[in-house]
């Protein structure tokens, strides 16, 4: 399959219709559907090359001046939390922490939107430095991505040999009392065979594991339906050496299925994003590192807000132009269709 073109980051954005809109202040769309959760991506710059989600060469760069600034990313939380009814903020990238102003960000954010829970979506590598200036900051939660803990084959999977820096991020932000500590696992054809492994290990850990389908967001353009692993083939690979129960989710709100081990405490997540699907529930708005509302993972109808905010418009103006793109959000992913198309951004690019 050819590699997706991505330096057509965005498409021209079809008129919204807005005159069927209720006149509420949420982000809300027109299958009754409202976001509270926002995620912020801050740059489309990564530490690893991991291959089901960057090229090798990276992806392309964002002229810094097309950034984001601090000022500018807490001003839009503000208005998101203010304004809009969302109730919680997640930076990703890219890699957030190749941001080196990332813990202005979060002070910035914290001071326009004084109590709103900020969490970190991060590959682990460097936060054990960069941890007391976060948490000072305002940083309440980590989630860290690891896909494998032999050595070996997170090499080749991440084409970086770093997983004791990914370990000691992951320790550093438990002995900092970042509870629950959770790992986010892709689920893929060659990592199956160590899905038993990782689970036993994230059990001695102490950390909340959760495996991820994999979507079609991939940088190369290679994902097949067919190679996918789904989450009954997962959990059969578990059962070979766990006896699970299915505990349905600890919050509505979340993605994550959780199955326990009988007679222990400990649970793993399943996210099944493509074979059960989760669209009608998402609650999700997400803002690119450019400034653009991305209704949807799966949408390129990016809605840019960074000309408003740097054109002068008031805090009303963007707030309602946050609306109308919400409002014109698509119904899921539409994998099951035979229409369906993959986004022309990959998942790096637009935000995990």
């Amino acid at each position: 399959m050819a590699a997706v073109n991505l330096s057509a980051s965005r498409v021209a954005r079809p008129v919204v219709d807005t005159s069927d809109r209720p006149a509420a202040v949420g982000l809300l769309d027109r299958f009754g559907r409202t976001a509270i959760d926002l995620r912020v991506s801050v740059t489309e710059k990564c530490s690893l090359r991991c291959t089901y989600c960057m090229p090798e060469e990276g992806l392309p760069a964002i002229a810094r001046r097309d950034l984001l600034t601090p000022a500018e990313i807490g001003r839009l939380v503000g208005i998101a939390a203010r304004d809009l009814g969302v109730r919680e903020v997640r930076f990703t990238g890219g890699e957030p922490l190749m941001r080196a102003d990332l813990a202005e960000i979060l002070a910035e954010t914290r001071a326009a939107a004084p109590g709103l829970p900020m969490a970190l979506t991060t590959n682990g590598i460097g936060l054990d430095k960069r941890l007391p200036a976060l948490i000072a900051a305002g940083l309440g939660r980590v989630n860290i991505s690891l896909d494998t803990v032999d050595r070996e084959h997170f090499a080749r999977l991440t084409r970086r040999d770093r997983l004791p820096a990914v370990l000691a991020g992951i320790t550093a932000a438990q002995e900092a009392g970042l509870a629950p500590v959770k790992v986010n696992a892709v689920l893929m054809r060659e990592t199956l065979a160590g899905a038993a492994d990782l689970f036993a290990w994230a059990v001695d850990a102490g950390v909340h594991l959760r495996f991820i389908e994999q979507m079609p967001l991939d940088a190369d353009g290679v994902w097949t339906r067919e190679a996918l692993i789904d989450a009954a083939e997962l959990l059969a690979a578990l059962g070979t050496r766990f006896d699970l129960e299915p505990i349905g989710r600890d919050d509505p709100s979340s993605p994550a299925e959780l199955w326990q081990v009988v007679g222990t405490d400990a649970t793993v997540g399943v996210i099944a994003s493509v074979t059960r699907s989760f669209c009608a529930e998402c609650d999700r708005t997400r803002l690119t590192a450019e400034g653009s509302v991305a209704s949807c993972l799966f949408g390129d109808d990016e809605a840019p807000l960074a000309p408003l905010l740097r054109g002068g418009a008031s805090d009303d103006e963007i707030a309602d132009a946050w609306r109308t793109a919400m409002w014109g959000k698509q119904s899921g992913h539409g994998m099951d269709r035979a229409s369906f198309r993959r986004p022309i951004r990959s998942m790096g690019a637009i935000g995990g």
